[in-house]
């Protein structure tokens, strides 16, 4: 297993930060909440750094480009389901691939017009009716419930991509967050001195960023599994998943304490990081959810790897 992402995907992921920023950074996330058709412009940037080009299926480079746009997406909180996109199925027309639990199907595409499939556990797939949305963007962050119709049950060789993705998605949003954090303790005073000067708040980052940190391990871990088609893809998919609503928490919950009451008004970029990771660690299910999933597709065998 080779611990890094290859050049190309690392200059993808860099060159896609200052394309987004330059469209608009953080402003593209708050003006799709207040109009949806904004998020074509997130569309455009992505086209043209040729992100929809990618089959992630195709090659290891590929693959790992994928995964750079993906956490890059996470960095900026992109109003698109971009690692859904990515994910989409080599043999339907369809424009990407969600997982959903078949009793609760739900996913972030609110609004979307264009075809759709969505996957279970057990690999069946369906085409994918995306009901109106509830409420307002802001209240769901784009999810909106799913009415399912059914295709085969063809879908297991794409369940453990669906599943990843999502997760450098994930992960780029804890870059973030940490990186916004650090930020704001280095400015802000207390007692005549920045408070990353006390040690209480240097114990507390140095939590999260090793649950960051960790959690990069284990997705590039659960990259290279789907790339070699181990036969623990699955397994270590849903493995990485737990990681990282794991980390998720512990991570939020650190830079909302460091950022006290502020953290939670929108006059802060973490703000509309946190509440838009919501879907991704609570779709299609959540922490007790997936370690049960987990359970059953590892059986009495277990992990191997990084997550034995």
């Amino acid at each position: 297993m080779n611990a890094e992402l290859c050049a190309e995907a690392l200059e993808l992921g860099a060159v896609a930060r200052k394309a987004f920023e330059a469209a608009g950074g953080d402003e593209l996330l708050q003006q799709a909440e207040a109009d949806p058709s904004t998020r074509a412009v997130a569309g455009k940037v992505l086209v043209d750094l040729g992100a929809f080009e990618l089959d992630p299926r195709g090659s290891a480079d590929e693959l790992e480009a994928a995964a750079a746009l993906c956490r890059t997406a996470g960095w900026w909180g992109l109003p698109l389901p971009l690692a859904e996109m990515l994910a989409k199925p080599a043999d339907l027309e369809v424009d990407g691939l969600v997982v959903v639990d078949p009793g609760a199907p739900a996913a972030r595409l609110a609004g979307t017009t264009h075809p759709w499939a969505a996957v279970t556990l057990d690999g069946r797939r369906s085409r994918v009716v995306a009901r109106p949305p509830t409420g307002s963007p802001r209240a769901t962050a784009f999810v909106t419930e799913l009415e399912l119709e059914p295709i085969d049950d063809g879908g297991a060789g794409d369940l453990a991509l669906a599943l990843v993705l999502p997760c450098w998605t994930l992960l780029g949003m804890l870059d973030r967050a940490l990186d916004l954090t650090c930020r704001y303790v280095q400015e802000r005073q207390q007692f005549g001195q920045p408070l990353s000067s006390f040690q209480s708040v240097q114990f507390q980052l140095t939590d999260a960023e090793v649950e960051r940190v960790g959690l990069e391990e284990l997705a590039k871990h659960a990259l290279w599994s789907v790339q070699t088609d181990r036969p623990d893809a699955t397994a270590d998919a849903l493995a990485l998943r737990a990681a990282a609503i794991e980390a998720a928490d512990v991570t939020f919950r650190i830079c909302h304490q460091l950022h006290g009451a502020m953290g939670f008004c929108d006059e802060t970029a973490l703000s509309w990081l946190s509440r838009h990771s919501q879907p991704l660690r609570r779709l299609p299910f959540g922490l007790s959810a997936t370690r049960d999933h987990l359970v059953r597709v590892a059986g009495r065998q277990g992990l191997s790897g990084l997550f034995s």
